[in-house]
């Protein structure tokens, strides 16, 4: 047997009769026929190895920015650009994704993106760079959306078919994992060689995440010609677009908003870009994005709900560990406080699962949100004593809320678009994944911007109520002189640097002022989303009662 006959094998799709209710529910996704035990413990393994690796992708270099800097030598605003750029190509792919599986197949899309991905990782050890890395972002972006795919797939086959919904919603949870895991594992990574074990680390997992989908296939799915000229048009100006979109958000608060010139000149492209996208696909017979049924009542609420969740969402990855970054502690002397986050995390999807009523995928939502408010307000009361038990708690609820917030979401919008047919699926995943990518990097933003700004007015309080005559500053003052003085024999310079050290003492106040205030918007905002959920939600009752009654 030749090597292009074996290679052809091994990309191509098996042949598999199935019965009726075995089929594909829409060609690009794989059949459902039974499976024995042992391959479904297989199929259900897999998913989680998949779902890991797409999460460690962005994980790790968010968890990690510090580190990697002063490694490849980069500035803040130039180390910002690597989980920007993850979210850059990720944010869109979808579109082109769909469509591939497909025309050409579940397995020559999963070995094509796994192969692109390990292949860039390895280089990237060889030419370590600013460009080299963005390269692997970017590569790890792409594949992140085809392997969250695949984990959902590979769970999907894990369980009966009338577990499936339920399959769904463990399948989107693995990967929200990978967040505090890479903060557990990080400290004993990059002990051993620094910054090369993290990408030896993701190299590792992108090939156990090939072997496995070579030795585990899905069933097969059908196929169909799928690609039309147009979406190539629409898909370069839509991805142009939320990239340009994506790059203002994830690196406004470090050039800043009004400083840097190219955030105009981002925004004067993107815009007209997003809607020559959207009159194209008004206008389209098949439409990739269907802008009407984009534009109902009931989408757009929805769209509205979950930015809104995801920009509270990151009280936890902006404002905790911002707060406890701010108060000198790292990841190593926080392996409980994420430990304890990953549980919480896994016990938020299992519950999800678990008690997931499809009549009822409100609830569960508000459910989060609520959770949300309740623990951002406990978290506004922190002081600079505050260390990580005393979060334990609050950041253990939002990290339930999170899992526990995902899987009813994404399936209040696919039953919505099934509703309508499979054909809306493409553009209810592509507003999917808008909305988590940019609404995570819209809330950083938010977040980010508003403490700056806060601490900049805490610290102007802070200095105008020193007074240098007043005995208790002059008593700090000279507190500060007196721990150097083994070191300073100068007078005068004892004396300045008592006064910096009461100035970085001033600047931590400030810091931990501004974070309290952040966590106090974040409890507005989630109770706003929840006031207006509950609104929702009597006058759907209200409504249906009097329909009843008439």
């Amino acid at each position: 047997m030749s090597l292009f006959t074996r290679l052809r094998d091994v990309l191509s799709e098996e042949r598999w009769d199935y019965a009726p209710h075995e089929r594909p529910v829409m060609p690009g996704s794989p059949g459902s026929p039974a499976h024995p035990l042992r391959r479904q413990i297989a199929y259900a393994l897999v998913a989680v190895l998949i779902g890991l690796t797409s999460g460690f992708g962005n994980a790790l270099v968010a968890a990690n920015t510090v580190t990697l800097a002063g490694a490849l030598g980069l500035d803040p605003a130039e180390i910002a650009w690597l989980p920007t750029v993850y979210v850059m190509t990720n944010v869109s792919i979808n579109l082109l994704l769909i469509k591939f599986r497909q025309q050409y197949g579940l397995r020559s899309f999963a070995l094509l993106f796994l192969t692109l991905y390990m292949l860039l990782t390895l280089a990237h050890l060889f030419v370590h760079g600013f460009w080299s890395a963005i390269l692997v972002r970017g590569a790890s972006g792409m594949a992140g959306a085809a392997l969250n795919t695949f984990a959902l797939y590979y769970f999907m086959q894990a369980f009966p078919a009338k577990w499936r919904l339920r399959a769904i919603v463990l399948g989107i949870g693995i990967p929200q994992c990978a967040t505090p895991l890479a903060r557990l594992f990080s400290p004993e990574l990059l002990s051993m060689s620094q910054w090369r074990t993290l990408y030896l680390f993701e190299l590792g997992l992108a090939a156990l995440s090939l072997a496995a989908v070579l030795a585990f296939r899905l069933p097969p799915t059908t196929r169909q010609k799928a690609f039309e000229r147009l979406d190539f048009i629409t898909f370069t100006l839509f991805a142009g677009s939320m990239a340009l979109f994506a790059a203002v958000l994830g690196l406004g608060r470090y050039v800043w908003w009004t400083q840097a010139a190219w955030i105009g000149w981002a925004l004067l492209a993107a815009i007209p870009m997003l809607a020559a996208a959207l009159v194209i696909e008004h206008h389209r017979a098949n439409p990739l994005l269907n802008t009407r049924w984009l534009g109902s009542a009931d989408i757009v609420r929805f769209t509205i709900v979950t930015i809104m969740a995801r920009i509270v969402l990151s009280e936890q990855t902006y404002g905790a560990v911002g707060l406890l970054t701010v108060l000198g502690q790292n990841n190593d002397q926080l392996v409980p406080f994420f430990t304890i986050i990953f549980l919480a995390t896994v016990a938020g999807f299992v519950t999800s699962a678990i008690t997931l009523n499809p009549a009822r995928l409100t609830h569960p939502v508000m459910l989060a949100i609520g959770l949300v408010a309740v623990a951002a307000w406990a978290d506004s009361y922190a002081t600079s004593l505050t260390r990580a038990p005393q979060l334990y708690l609050s950041q253990a609820t939002i990290a339930f809320a999170g899992a526990f917030f995902l899987g009813p979401s994404l399936l209040f919008g696919m039953t919505r678009a099934l509703q309508q047919g499979t054909g809306h699926i493409i553009s209810f995943l592509a507003l999917f994944g808008m909305i988590n990518s940019l609404g995570g990097l819209a809330g950083t933003a938010l977040l980010g911007t508003y403490q700056v700004v806060r601490e900049k007015a805490n610290s102007a309080a802070l200095v105008q109520a020193v007074d240098p005559t007043d005995p208790i500053v002059q008593a700090r003052l000279q507190a500060g002189a007196s721990g150097v003085a083994r070191v300073v024999g100068d007078p005068a310079l004892r004396t300045a640097e008592g006064g910096a050290l009461l100035s970085q003492a001033a600047t931590r106040e400030a810091n931990v002022l501004a974070f309290a205030d952040t966590f106090r918007l974040i409890a507005i905002l989630a109770a706003l989303t929840f006031c207006y959920l509950l609104f929702l939600l009597v006058r759907r009752h209200w409504r249906a009662r009097v329909q009843a009654s008439a």
